[in-house]
């Protein structure tokens, strides 16, 4: 048994804490290196914000003004971007040699995975304060109190670690960082099949089933009835029911692929 296996090896649960604390470290480090993957996580969603802001806004009814309807889409298209870099960073890990030199130290090699997701949350923080500041700048208005921004903050949070510890999975079983990627590109592509640019009424049948019975949709709307006090009905509790979920099954997912991998 490896101490992958092992759920307090080297000492316990204070030395796992030590240990998760040093990859985190590290991993934000990292990111701080890594200039160009955070500029491009956080200039492609200001793109795409102004593109359908100033290009496709006046052609799409959306029975508000449109930049207050896109913005909680464009939020969570961050978190994508921020999630689809996570999945090659773990990649690079998992090929570069890193884990066999953490088998040689006493730390547990599974920590990098705890590092990698809480630099990806740091790097969502900070892109999406980014991204929200970009748009009041050009025109968002949200009437949202102090509770429901804790409300908002606290459900995309939810997401962004849900996709966060998906996207670490996924990298755990990439053969390269092209290949994570190219695993990671649903991340991207799934919150264009929701309610994040256009209504779901105004969609094919085929397509309206499909964006409306998905995650993102829901967290869309919850987010966006508490930041502009649009209706939320039942995705209040959807939205967070979707979140939880997609944690649990995205931490036991990551965590198994990496063992599988690490055990060869």
């Amino acid at each position: 048994m490896s101490s992958t296996d092992l759920p307090m090896a080297h000492g316990g649960i204070g030395n796992a804490v030590s240990d998760s604390l040093t990859m985190i470290g590290r991993s934000i480090r990292l990111t701080r290196r890594q200039v160009d993957t955070l500029f491009m996580s956080i200039i492609l969603p200001l793109l795409m914000m102004a593109l359908f802001v100033y290009v496709f806004g006046g052609a799409i009814d959306s029975g508000t003004e449109y930049i207050n309807y896109v913005v909680p889409g464009i939020i969570l298209l961050c978190t994508g971007y921020g999630a689809s870099s996570t999945a090659m960073s773990v990649a690079d890990d998992m090929n570069s040699g890193m884990i066999d030199r953490l088998r040689s130290m006493p730390i547990r090699s599974s920590a990098v995975l705890t590092g990698h997701v809480v630099a990806s949350v740091t790097r969502n923080a900070l892109s999406t304060s980014i991204v929200i500041g970009a748009a009041v700048a050009m025109g968002f208005r949200p009437n949202a109190g102090l509770t429901d921004w804790l409300l908002a903050i606290g459900l995309v949070l939810l997401y962004v670690l849900a996709l966060s510890w998906l996207a670490a999975g996924l990298g755990a079983i990439a053969k390269s960082t092209e290949s994570a990627s190219t695993l990671s590109f649903f991340m991207l592509f799934i919150p264009y099949l929701s309610s994040a640019f256009v209504p779901t009424s105004t969609m094919p049948p085929v397509l309206r089933v499909v964006s409306e019975h998905q995650p993102i949709t829901p967290i869309i709307e919850t987010v966006r009835g508490l930041l502009t006090g649009t209706p939320i009905g039942d995705d209040g509790w959807i939205a967070p029911a979707w979140g939880a979920g997609l944690l649990v099954v995205s931490f036991t997912l990551a965590v198994r692929l990496f063992r599988r991998r690490t055990r060869r």
